[in-house]
This record gives structure tokens, sequence and C-alpha cells, in this order.
């Protein structure tokens, strides 16, 4: 099985079992192909855990979960070094983040002592425990879950910790058509324990570098450094995109491209990923809050603004 192949087998398996989304399912696996990581915000109840769990039973990774609460500590995180008393040596013990995907749930409630733990593993594939690095497992790959800010206990993510996430996705309620059926399937036992690996950690890394070796040609480039340069010039905004977001768009449009079977990037592909990959990294101003405007509303008529190469 070549990886297109892989890529179609990884989506239909998700499919199946996370019913009704499957633009949510995409955007997951783009944003897993781009080697980035996914932040999940939306009320409790919709299935961003379920989902977390189906992604790392299809690709047959290794899956850690951390539930974040206000006591939750950095080494739970990365790890701690322990003394044996036996041999007089420090040696280190393993945290949530020694898996290959790994499930950050409900990061907003945590400290933002902890909520840092994962900055340099998340940018760096790495964390660094009494002075000593400890590589990451391959691939890497992180899906936070978040309440909306407005929910009781939580409080947002601070702009460094935000702009680590590749995408913010929104799962958002089922259809009725859609309940239904995910409740019948409920009913027949098709739970994520009848989930099954369709390719393994090492598969993974090679669509991965696949997929970052689709063309992006220079215009195309040109597009997306303009909708960058108008966020930053929009007056409503508190700050625009960065540069990683910059680097964000770039591969998360190489694996929509990968993801529709062509082997280089169209204005269109950075038209689908631009809302996801910009939306959480930008604040309104002030005046802009005060004034009740819609920040979506405002980004999308700047993607439209840009002009489309040719």
């Amino acid at each position: 099985m070549n990886n297109r192949e892989l890529a179609g087998k990884l989506t239909e398996n998700m499919n199946r079992f996370f019913v009704g989304k499957e633009d949510v399912v995409e955007n997951l696996l783009i944003c897993l192909a781009a080697g980035g990581h996914v932040l999940l915000e939306d009320v409790p109840g919709v299935g961003k855990t379920t989902l977390a769990l189906i992604l790392a039973k299809s690709t047959g990774c290794s899956f850690g979960r951390i539930q974040f609460t206000p006591d939750t500590l950095p080494g739970d995180v990365t790890g701690v070094s322990v003394y044996h008393m036996n041999t007089g040596e420090f040696v280190y013990q393993p945290g949530a983040v020694m898996n290959q995907i790994l499930l950050a749930d409900e990061i907003n409630r945590t400290s933002p002592k902890t909520q840092a733990s994962l900055l340099e593993a998340m940018a760096e594939g790495q964390v660094t425990v009494d002075g000593n690095a400890h590589e990451l497992p391959r691939p890497f790959f992180v899906i936070a879950t978040q309440n909306p800010v407005e929910f009781l206990g939580t409080y947002p993510l601070p702009e460094a910790q935000m702009d680590r996430f590749m995408m913010q996705l929104t799962i958002g309620y089922p259809d009725r058509e859609q309940e239904i059926r995910m409740a019948s399937q409920f009913l027949r036992g098709e739970t994520t324990e009848r989930v099954q690996a369709v390719c393994c950690a090492e598969d993974l890394q090679e669509l991965q570098r696949e997929a970052a070796g689709i063309t992006v040609k220079e215009s195309v480039l040109g597009y997306m450094e303009d909708i960058v340069c108008l966020t930053r010039q929009e007056k409503r905004f508190v700050t625009g995109a960065s540069p990683r977001a910059m680097l964000a768009i770039v591969r998360a449009s190489q694996a929509r491209a990968f993801f529709r079977e062509r082997d280089y990037v169209k204005p269109d592909d950075v038209k689908a990923v631009a809302m996801q990959v910009l939306g959480h990294r930008i604040a309104l101003s002030a005046e802009a809050r005060i004034r009740k405007e819609d920040k979506d509303k405002i980004l999308k008529s700047l993607i439209v603004q840009a002009k489309i190469p040719v």
C-alpha cells in the first residue's frame, strides 16, 4: 500500500467510527501529516477524547492521556528524576508526554506553569528534565482539548502556547441523522474498542515525509504571505499572524494537497486551511471587542481580499 492509499484508508477508518464530522477528521489528519498539533475547543461531550483515541488506534501509535486540573504539576507531563538508593543515581521516569499521540485533556483548567511544560515538547520534540534532554518518540502529535473560556474554572491559554498549535478545530453538535446513526452504532457495540490499526508509526512517518515534499510554487507562497500581511495591517487585531503561522499554512496546504492526491499546492488548499491555522492566533483589540466585532468574519474578509495567483 502506497502513501496515497494509506491516507485514504486512514480517513475511511476514522470516519467509520467518528460519525458525520468528515471535515473535522480531514483537518485532524492534515495536521498530523503536516507535523503539527491540534487544539480542540468545544463544549463537553461532543467527542473530543473519542476522536483522539480513534486516531491513536487507527495509526497504531502509542497513546497517552493526561487530565489537566488546577493541581497538575509539570512533572506529570514531562516526567521526573527519581533517586534510586541502590545505585545512588537519579533515573528519569517518563511522563505522559513520552507517547506518540498525547491527549492533553482540558488544558485550560491547569496553571500556566503546567501548560508551559508542553512548549518545548511541541516545538522541539524533546523535554528537558533536571538539565538532561530526552527525545520524544516519533511521530509526536499533541491533541489538546479545552472547554470554551466562558465556562466556570477556565481561562485563555497564553499567546505563546496558542501559537504552538497548527490548527484550532471545533467539532460541534451532530445533526439529527448523525446523532441517531451514532446511537445505533453504540447499540451494535461499534465503539472505540473495535477500532483496528490500518498502519504503524513508521508508515505515518513516511507519509509525513511525502507530504512535506509537495511542490509549492513561488506565486502560491506569495499568496500565503499576502494573507499573513493583511492580518498584520488590520487595525482591529492586537497583533497579526506570526512567521510560525506562515510556516504552518505552508505545511497544512501541502498536507491538504497530498490528501487530495495532488503533488502541488493550489490556492484552494490555502483558502481551505487558512481559517483553522490563523483563527486562534489572532485577538481583537479592546475597541473591536467593545464594538462586538466578529473576529472570524474579519479574518474571512481578509482572506477574500488577498489576490489569488493566476
